[in-house]
């Protein structure tokens, strides 16, 4: 592993010494840093977050583009300033190269975090959630690039299960078709993001990080390609009830349609109105939600490197 994997990308000396040592390393996105809290709750929870990786033995690697560099690991300083940053760009595969060659700064979703972790060797990432299929796709085709990108890059991704302003039950269906497994972490349920539980079953169960990383060892022995969902409900303390939810999701999205929002700008819409709506409380669970998943990704990240 070398300090420029090509000419765009730094990585921290952490996380290239981890690497080079074989020990576990976490990635984490930065959309939820630009995109998906206001400041300064998102320097908290980032700082947070890696704090609870390290704890958990692992090293953690944030991801994103400052000024036309891929960076993988960022200094406490970096972290900060993006914190603050105005009109970062939201950055998935299509444009990751593009903020590249044109010098701007951005916030990685699952897609681009994914791609960016592969290329480092990091195998597994922590999130809030994934994209998905949004309701009403059928007309609209509105489908994110995550689900693709579970599809082709082998990163196990652990989660909170998609957003629940998504459908999920769409989005679960596209995942079987992509060959994408989603084991669900203790519970035999799908969990709907910021509630434990949803109505629909889960499609795989694992209760340990070890017999996930033992999972992830049989798929590389017998040459599947593509990444794996880990599903990871959120601590029953902090979750909102999926049926209290609902009502706010729909109310959500009922703003989003009279405000004609669409494409990438739908998924941090909903998230401020429903901010808006739960009076913070949304915030406080996809917090402690994203802490949660963190937790779980040191520990598989742990596992692989024992296995």
């Amino acid at each position: 592993m070398t300090m420029n994997l090509n000419q765009y990308t730094d990585i921290s000396s952490d996380v290239e010494n981890a690497l080079a040592a074989g020990k576990p390393v976490v990635a984490l996105e930065s959309t939820i840093i630009t995109h998906g809290m206001p400041y300064p709750d998102n320097s908290r929870m980032a700082a947070d977050v890696e704090a609870i990786i390290t704890q958990e033995g692992a090293v953690p690697a944030t991801i994103a583009i400052v000024d036309g560099r891929l960076k993988i690991g960022l200094s406490i300083e970096e972290r900060e300033a993006l914190a603050q940053v105005k009109g970062a760009m939201k950055l998935s595969r299509a444009d990751l190269a593009f903020a590249l060659s044109e010098g701007r700064t951005g916030g990685t979703t699952v897609a681009a975090t994914m791609l960016a972790a592969h290329l480092a060797g990091i195998k597994v990432f922590a999130t809030g959630g994934i994209g998905g299929v949004h309701k009403g796709a059928e007309t609209s085709f509105d489908i994110s690039a995550d689900l693709e990108e579970l599809g082709r890059t082998p990163v196990i991704v652990v989660s909170a299960g998609a957003k629940a302003i998504l459908d999920i039950e769409k989005t679960l269906e596209v995942l079987e078709t992509k060959g994408v497994p989603v084991v669900v972490y203790g519970s035999d349920t799908m969990p709907a993001f910021w509630s434990r539980q949803s109505p629909l079953k889960a499609p795989l169960r694992l209760d340990t990080a070890e017999n996930i990383a033992d999972f992830q060892k049989a798929r590389e022995a017998i040459g599947v390609i593509g990444g794996m969902l880990i599903a990871n409900p959120i601590p029953q303390a902090s979750e909102i009830p999926a049926e209290i939810m609902a009502g706010y999701i729909s109310e959500a999205l009922s703003r989003a349609t009279r405000n004609g929002i669409t494409g990438k700008a739908v998924t941090p819409f909903l998230l401020s109105e429903i901010l808006t709506i739960t009076k913070g409380e949304s915030l406080v669970a996809n917090i402690a939600l994203v802490e949660n998943n963190a937790r779980l990704a040191a520990k598989i990240a742990v596992a692989l490197s024992t296995r």
